[in-house]
This record gives structure tokens, C-alpha cells and sequence, in this order.
């Protein structure tokens, strides 16, 4: 079976679908060949480097073989982003679809690609399977390390001038991302109603926005502990740098070994690497670091409740990608738990706000962020890893505005008899 056979029929399936679904999407081929053959050089195309990339694709048609494809630019997109592909999404069923297409064509095609070598390179078969955080010591560092420490120089490209990274907060959905953190760091700061002199405990601090933010702009004295050695040496120079190291203080530890109480305390998107196996050791860590009368804040990303707690944990293939790639050992919670679990074990919630579209925004600039940085981002961390950020950047992205994934700020505090010590409404928060 030649070459040339290969593609023409690959050809001809490729415009047979694209008139069965309706589709306003060309593609390359890697004989520089279009579908359809009048493709403009500026239209939105999906690009095929080889022919061993469809041979493994029929072979094993998942989301694993896609990311590789993709991260090796095997697969890649041309005069486009993954938003404008999402966008194209076809609007006929798949079984509709199937029922429609040539199946004498749809075979022909599969048996002349079914043996061809899958070529290579496979830059993602080497990281190891997922599993959710046992929270053993070593493989929660090791975990943190893969994600944050990738390169403090990498994340200045698309992060905001404070090296926020977690949900911003928009006034307004045109804000740029440096005034949405601005506001998300405030915001935190009124939740919390951090008074001068105040202690604050910052679990999973990150580079220390929040930590150097409060101890600036609200007269307390902060303390954060992340596990990202990066992150925490980032902190402490600008903690000098700024001369804070009297008002706020950063270390590298395990956020379960903290010891002393706290006036107030935050976790801004920790319970995520928790691990639901180990949600009371967290809990219990925050009530014992909490003074009578304090408050606590939980930010944390979600999905929505299943049936059972059982099917809830299992992974669909796109979750699973994320969390084998990216965020190794990460479990969400839904909402409903996160709250059951606060008063489980000591706490009362006063409030519960969802932020879902704040981050679906979020994600979209860090993504168009690093989109623009393209050249400095592989220069600094590979094109590998520039790609697998940039596709984890949109598919987060695309999930929040699904309602797939969600977010959510609880606050909370001890439970104890008699006034809660609260304004009677949220317009302090609002000022």
C-alpha cells in the first residue's frame, strides 16, 4: 500500500465529513495538500504533520494520544487558537454522524493507515500514572515541584505583576488581569476583615501576593508556607526586597506542620492538592491554627456533584489528562462537601459566592498571555511544556464557561455560642 494511496483516501474521507457535519474548517495535510483543495493560505486549519500521527490516532483514538500529537506539534493549529476550534465544534451528534458517513470509505481508510509505524516523538509517555495525593511527604514535594517550580521566569510571562495564580476578580469583564488580582486580593482581605495587628496564616501561599498584600495594605502580620521551593524563595527576596520580613514571613513546609494560632487564616486554592482522603487533616489543621472568634477563607476550584460519592470520583478522560500532565495528585471537591466537611469538623459557614466566570476570564488572559509570549516561554521552559500549559490553559478555560468546573469562596469560623461577630450584611465588602 503506497503513500500516495494513503492520502488521497484520507483525503476524500476528510471532505466527505466536512460536508456530512457542516464544517467550516480546513486542514493541511503533510504534503502540503489542503482540504479542500481551495483553502485559503489565512483560513483556520488543522494541521497534520504526518501520516503516522493518523495511523496512532485510529489506533488508539483518546485524549492521550491527542495531548502527545499536540505537544509535539504532530497535530497543531493554524491562524487559530484552541478557543476558535471549540468554536467550530460540529453541531451534529456523533450518532448522527456516523449513521451519515460513507462506511465502505470510512473502512477503506482505516485498513491502509491501521499498520503504518505511529512515528514519533511521544514526549508525554514517560510521566508516570496520576493518583490522588496520599499525602505522603515526599510525593506531595515531588507533585508541587512538577507544577510550580517549572520556571519562576515562565510563569512572569503570563501571570500578573504579582505573580497571582489563582482566580482573579472582575469589577468589570474588560479589566486587565493586573487590577482583576488586584481586586481578588482585596476582596480576600475584607472576607477575612483583617484589622491592624492581626495574625494571618496563608496556607499554600504561592509567591506571596496575598501574604505581602495583606501585611501592605491591611497592618497585619502574615505568614504563608507552600511547598514550591521556587515560590517560596521568590517570596522571601521580594519580602526583603520590599522590607517586610518584620510584617510577613514565607516558608517552604507542609502546610499540616504549622504550628500556632492565627486570627485569621486562608487557603486560596490548596484543598485541590489535598486530596479527599485526606480532607479532615486539612480541616483539622485549620480549626487548631484558628483563634475563638476567628474567620477562615477556602477558595477552591469544583465540579458538580454526581450521584454518589463513589462515581463523583472517577475521572472523565479530559479531567484525567489534566491531572496525569499538569496537576499531578489533585482532587476537586464539590461544594456541597466542602460544606458538610467545614461544619463536620468544627466550623460554621456564613457564606458561600461563586466565582466560576471570574476564572473562566482568568484563564482566557493567562491563555492569550502566554499565546503572545510564545518565543520567550519556549526559550525558557521547552516547546513541550509551553504547549501542554497553553492547551491546560484553554480546556480550563472552555470547562469554566461549560459549567463543568466550578469555584467557590466559603468563609467560615469556629463554631461557638451566641453573635457570630459579623456585619449584619456583606456592604462593607463592597466599599
Amino acid at each position: 500500500m503506497g503513500s500516495v494511496e494513503r492520502l488521497d483516501s484520507f483525503r476524500r474521507l476528510l471532505g466527505h465529513s466536512r460536508e456530512r457535519i457542516g464544517l467550516d474548517l480546513g486542514f493541511v495535510l503533510w504534503d502540503g495538500s489542503t482540504v479542500p483543495s481551495n483553502l485559503s493560505p489565512d483560513a483556520f486549519a488543522i494541521r497534520i504533520a504526518d501520516e503516522g500521527a493518523v495511523a496512532a490516532l485510529i489506533r488508539r483514538p483518546n485524549m492521550e494520544t491527542l495531548s502527545n500529537l499536540w505537544v509535539s506539534e504532530r497535530i497543531d493549529l493554524c491562524n487559530g487558537s484552541l478557543f476558535d476550534l471549540v468554536a467550530q465544534r460540529p453541531k451534529v451528534k456523533t450518532k448522527k454522524f456516523m449513521k451519515s458517513i460513507d462506511k465502505r470509505l470510512l473502512l477503506e481508510t482505516v485498513l491502509k493507515f491501521l499498520f503504518v509505524p505511529r512515528g514519533g516523538p511521544w514526549p508525554l509517555e514517560s510521566i508516570k500514572t496520576d493518583r490522588p495525593s496520599r499525602h505522603d511527604a515526599v510525593e506531595d514535594k515531588e507533585n508541587i515541584h512538577y507544577h510550580y517550580d517549572a520556571s519562576n521566569e515562565f510563569y512572569s510571562l503570563w501571570l500578573d505583576k504579582e505573580m497571582i495564580y489563582t482566580c482573579a476578580y472582575f469589577h468589570d469583564w474588560k479589566e486587565d488581569i493586573d487590577t482583576a488580582q488586584k481586586n481578588k486580593l482585596d476582596m480576600v482581605c475584607r472576607k477575612l476583615r483583617l484589622k491592624p495587628g492581626e495574625t494571618m496564616l496563608d496556607l499554600g501561599c504561592g509567591w506571596g501576593g496575598l501574604v505581602i498584600h495583606a501585611a501592605q495594605n491591611y497592618g497585619v502580620h502574615s505568614y504563608g508556607v507552600t511547598l514550591a521551593e521556587e515560590q517560596a524563595r521568590y517570596a522571601q527576596e521580594k519580602i526583603k526586597r520590599l522590607g517586610l520580613k518584620d510584617r510577613a514571613k514565607v516558608e517552604c513546609r507542609d502546610y499540616a506542620t504549622v504550628q500556632g494560632v492565627f486570627d485569621k487564616v486562608s487557603a486560596i486554592c490548596i484543598l485541590e492538592h489535598v486530596g479527599a482522603d485526606n480532607f479532615r487533616l486539612f480541616y483539622e489543621t485549620v480549626r487548631r491554627s484558628l483563634k475563638p472568634g476567628g474567620l477562615f477563607l477556602n477558595q477552591a476550584i469544583a465540579r458538580p456533584a454526581k450521584r454518589d460519592d463513589k462515581t463523583f470520583r472517577k475521572k472523565n478522560p479530559d479531567y484525567a489528562v489534566l491531572t496525569k500532565y499538569v496537576f499531578p495528585g489533585t482532587e476537586l471537591d464539590y461544594i456541597g462537601r466542602t460544606v458538610s466537611n467545614l461544619e463536620r469538623y468544627g466550623f460554621e459557614v456564613h457564606d458561600v459566592e461563586a466565582w466560576r466566570e471570574h476564572y473562566q476570564r482568568t484563564c482566557r488572559l493567562w491563555h492569550d498571555r502566554l499565546l503572545a509570549n510564545r518565543e520567550a516561554a519556549e526559550r525558557e521552559v521547552g516547546a513541550v511544556t509551553y504547549r501542554v500549559w497553553l492547551a491546560y490553559l484553554a480546556g480550563v478555560s472552555i470547562a469554566f464557561e461549560r459549567n463543568t468546573a466550578l469555584l467557590f469562596q466559603t468563609l467560615a469560623s469556629p463554631r461557638k455560642r451566641g453573635p457570630s461577630g459579623l456585619p449584619p450584611t456583606r456592604a462593607d465588602l463592597y466599599r
